[in-house]
């Protein structure tokens, strides 16, 4: 069964589907989303967006409404070495004053996008609904096939379905992946109960984003958008997930922090949940386009949780391709020019791919970092030991290497 011709269809509904569903929506011009998913829950969604995403979502005009959602400007990044504080560095570390990172909840986010698009008339939301395979004609992807047999077809197809991208298989696109050393595990903890005999320790995290290298490992925590700490160990990609208890867990946590975290994570008992693993995955996809096709987001580049750059990505790719996409779907109910067509998909590939590039060698960079400190004990020890004295030039050093992966490197297009 073929449904009538819409045209756009987008197939997932994370950051970049979503938005880029409202943008079109905006315009005018007719969007078929398809989302495997029955809402936007899931087992982990990044919360934090850079002044990048920030400033993508203030050219969507959407900036003022993360005021209505659950979220938490960053205070800044704690960095903490064999138990000693090594530096701490404040948000917004000297750019923006008005553009700390910020948490947001991605599933309030993504809803509060979807019921926008929907209010404008221009968008039919499919959920819980696979795309099977994709519809191919005289050399052209013209659609999607679903997996209850239906038929969408389409002017131009998106796929913003993470990064397994089925479509991308589909299309025959390969992905240049490296190796990651590094899988993580993550955790939902609940906050130290209280009680007449127990009263709750102050947060000792007080807004801050921190990170605890030590003799067990590398963890880092923060308080989530919605309340919580969350936290991610980090392990070696060959290793087995550790069986530990909730107690276990803890006690590693709390054996490499200073005294009032310590005694605070103590505080946890059992209220720590059992740990997502979390395969860290990192690749490009040796083209975005092909005629009638376009990959965003994950899609196009799977992204490192470095810096979580993945949500804010994918929100600049959303921007840029709406920008070039409106220009050719325009005017409405006029045939698509097809060869504009594909010159808008190359245009946004090329706008996009540089800065997906660099910002992926600078995670890599910092992961290695990392990966040094984690393995080396004779380094965090002197680490450790002399941080009264170079943890000041460390944190200023650090945070100017921030620079780019907060603040991204290409220039958006500026809204019409």
């Amino acid at each position: 069964m073929e449904a009538p011709a819409a045209r756009v269809v987008i197939v997932g509904a994370g950051p970049a589907g979503a938005t880029l569903a409202l943008l079109l929506c905006r315009a005018g011009i007719g969007v078929t989303l398809v989302e495997s998913n029955p809402s936007q829950r899931r087992a982990f969604r990044g919360e934090a967006l850079m002044p990048s995403g920030l400033a993508a979502l203030e050219q969507m005009a959407l900036l003022p409404q993360l005021d209505a959602l659950p979220h938490r400007p960053l205070a800044g990044w704690r960095f903490v070495v064999n138990g000693r504080e090594l530096f701490t560095a404040a948000e917004p570390m000297g750019g923006d004053p008005q553009r700390p990172c910020t948490l947001v909840s991605q599933p309030a986010f993504l809803d509060g996008v979807l019921r926008q698009a929907l209010a404008t008339n221009h968008l039919e939301l499919l959920a819980q609904t696979t795309a099977k395979q994709l519809i191919w004609q005289a050399g052209r992807i013209s659609g999607v096939e679903l997996g209850d047999g239906r038929r969408l077809t389409a002017d131009l197809v998106v796929a913003c379905d993470g990064r397994s991208s089925r479509l991308r298989q589909e299309a025959g696109i390969g992905l240049s992946t490296g190796s990651s050393p590094i899988d993580v595990l993550w955790f939902d903890l609940n906050s130290p109960g209280a009680g007449p005999d127990n009263p709750p320790s102050p947060n000792p995290l007080q807004g801050h984003f921190t990170t605890v290298v030590g003799h067990q490992g590398v963890f880092s925590l923060f308080e989530g958008a919605t309340g919580g700490i969350q936290l991610g160990w980090v392990l070696d990609a060959s290793q087995p997930t550790p069986q530990r208890s909730p107690q276990e867990w803890i006690a590693s946590f709390a054996s490499q922090c200073p005294p009032d975290l310590a005694n605070w994570l103590g505080q946890l008992g059992t209220g720590l949940q059992s740990p997502t693993r979390l395969s860290v995955q990192v690749g490009l996809a040796e083209n975005w386009w092909k005629p009638g096709l376009l990959l965003l987001g994950d899609a196009a580049h799977p992204m490192s949780p470095v810096r979580a750059q993945g949500i804010n990505m994918a929100l600049r790719d959303a921007w840029e391709a709406s920008q070039h996409l409106i220009r050719v779907l325009q005017p409405l109910n006029q045939p698509l020019n097809q060869i504009r067509c594909d010159s808008a998909l190359a245009a946004i590939e090329q706008a996009r791919r540089s800065e997906i590039q660099t910002l992926q060698t600078l995670q890599a960079q910092e992961a290695q970092r990392g990966e040094l400190l984690r393995h080396n004990a004779i380094l965090r020890c002197a680490l450790a030991m002399s941080a009264p004295w170079v943890g000041g030039a460390l944190g200023h050093h650090w945070s100017q290497l921030q620079k780019p992966l907060r603040e991204g490197l290409a220039t958006l297009l500026p809204a019409p």
